[in-house]
């Protein structure tokens, strides 16, 4: 019995070493993302109601996911050195829009301080790919 939690042990090292090791750039992460998306024309604005999830791209961007699979990408202006992928996101909006000339308080996820704030940019939309036809 020793024996297999030594083993069940050893398996989580090493599997622990390859996923460290395999972490991306925050342009190669962003790069995945898109992949196989072609870039909208920029929008000054996204429906709250219509964000399913943010996503921190560390030092790059801010990306929101929409509820039909479209990516919305926010390179936000002259604020992306301040961009942690640990951090939260604290928007206060006035309206039922996020807009280009909102403000993002970032949180550090662990002390709950303030650790910044960035200024939003354009939206820009890369919408999820169309499905390729079935071959017969």
């Amino acid at each position: 019995m020793r024996a297999i939690h030594l083993i069940l042990a050893g398996a989580l090292l090493i599997g622990g070493g390859a996923a460290q090791a395999e972490r991306l750039s925050p342009d190669a992460k962003l790069a995945k993302m898109l992949d196989g998306r072609v870039a909208g024309a920029p929008v000054n604005c996204i429906q709250l109601r219509d964000i399913q999830s943010t996503e921190i791209i560390d030092k790059t961007a801010i990306v929101y996911r929409g509820r039909n699979g479209t990516l919305y990408v926010n390179n936000v202006n002259g604020g992306g050195a301040f961009l942690d992928d640990d951090d939260i996101l604290v928007s206060k909006t006035y309206s039922s829009q996020l807009c280009s000339i909102d403000i993002i308080q970032l949180v550090d996820r662990s002390s709950r301080m303030s650790s910044g704030s960035v200024g939003l940019g354009e939206f820009v939309p890369y919408p999820k790919p169309p499905k390729a036809a079935a071959v017969r």
